[in-house]
């Protein structure tokens, strides 16, 4: 999931908060809305009665709340996902702890449904970036083994010459072998 802000999962030492239900539950809302294409910017955001609070972000389905953000004041929080795929559809929910509670929370607010749905780019659209960053790492991968093989391919070529260039030497001493002493007369 890409997040204008860290992605984190909250996770917690013992004891987990406890859901108060003299709190009231969040309210939420998504932008611009919960059908979008794939790439498309969206935020959720949460809010309750203006009190001082962490806002936590669940997704149905995942056990630990997706990310978390203190209130820009005003009692609200926004949730912002950039470029959306259809791994970030699914329903999600809000609840907010109290700065200085960090063992109780607010009960687990209404829901807002996200989908997102593929769509096939139009003839002559030009490729956006890979998110990912797959395609930057294959052209690396390239790279590294056009490096490999080049460095292969001359380490071979060395051990040629080299062992071209020893049998020589041991041609010119076999040659010199059967020839008589060579005497020197002052």
């Amino acid at each position: 999931m890409a997040l204008s802000t860290p992605h984190r999962t909250i996770s917690h030492c013992c004891p987990l908060p406890h859901a108060d239900h003299s709190y009231s539950s969040p309210g939420i809302s998504i932008h611009p809305e919960q059908c979008v294409e794939m790439g498309t910017n969206i935020t959720i955001r949460c809010w309750n009665k203006d009190y001082g609070a962490a806002f936590l972000l669940h997704k149905d389905g995942s056990s630990a709340p997706i990310q978390r953000q203190d209130s820009s004041g005003g009692g609200a929080a926004n949730f912002t996902f950039l470029a959306v795929t259809p791994a970030d559809s699914g329903t999600y929910r809000c609840s907010y702890r109290l700065w200085g509670y960090p063992f109780v929370s607010s009960p687990l607010g209404d829901s807002v449904m996200l989908e997102v749905t593929p769509t096939a780019a139009p003839s002559g659209t030009p490729k956006l970036p890979d998110p990912t960053g797959a395609e930057e790492q294959s052209r690396a991968n390239l790279v590294m083994a056009l490096v490999r093989g080049f460095v292969a391919a001359l380490v071979f070529g060395l051990r040629v010459y080299f062992v071209i260039d020893a049998l020589s030497l041991c041609i010119q001493r076999d040659d010199n072998c059967g020839a008589p002493p060579v005497t020197v007369t002052v």
